[in-house]
């Protein structure tokens, strides 16, 4: 069975994912176009949204919790304007 991974550490893990989107290198040949750094970049972001998908869903998350979860996915959707 699965581990449940507390809410505070899906943040942080989320926000871990986006900036290392943000680390990755843009390729010489092809720059923000190339279609492997888009994948890869993409492919980040949506393990970052994916982790804190539900937790304003659950009963238990706290009003603080919440708000994070609305700045973590805005730092994602920031993170994919600056990148691509």
């Amino acid at each position: 069975m699965a581990k449940l991974i507390p809410a505070a550490e899906r943040i942080v893990r989320a926000r871990k994912l986006i900036q290392k989107a943000r680390e990755l290198p843009v390729p010489t040949e092809g720059g923000r176009s190339d279609f492997s750094y888009v994948a890869n970049v993409k492919d980040l972001l949506r393990q970052a949204r994916d982790l804190v998908k539900f937790i304003s869903m659950t009963p238990s998350a706290s009003a603080e919790i919440k708000e994070e979860v609305k700045r973590v996915y805005q730092e994602a959707e920031q993170a994919d304007r600056d990148l691509l």
